[in-house]
């Protein structure tokens, strides 16, 4: 949720910047940015559905600087928009 620079988590974990992203590409299949814009949306879609928090209100505590950015990348990630998903009716069982 923290606005980190890469270069202060591979200092927290003791490596250098080009070790760390390296190290976590090889364990996680990803680069460190994807990795966190992708639980940054993880955790968005979860307030959104669960919590049935507004977008406006579930950025910012994602993680995202930007409402615009946000909704772009959450569109991308899921198909809808994060307003699309809220005013969707509840899917039935």
């Amino acid at each position: 949720m923290f606005n980190l620079p890469l270069e202060k988590f591979s200092y927290l974990t003791g490596r250098s910047l080009t070790t760390f992203k390296k190290d976590f590409k090889q364990i996680f299949r990803m680069t460190p940015g994807r990795w966190l814009q992708q639980k940054r949306l993880e955790r968005a879609h979860y307030q959104l559905t669960v919590k049935k928090q507004r977008p406006i209100d579930v950025y910012i505590h994602a993680g995202f600087e930007n409402l615009s950015h946000f909704s772009f990348a959450f569109k991308k990630q899921f198909g809808l928009a994060p307003s699309q998903l809220v005013s969707q009716p509840p899917a039935e069982t």
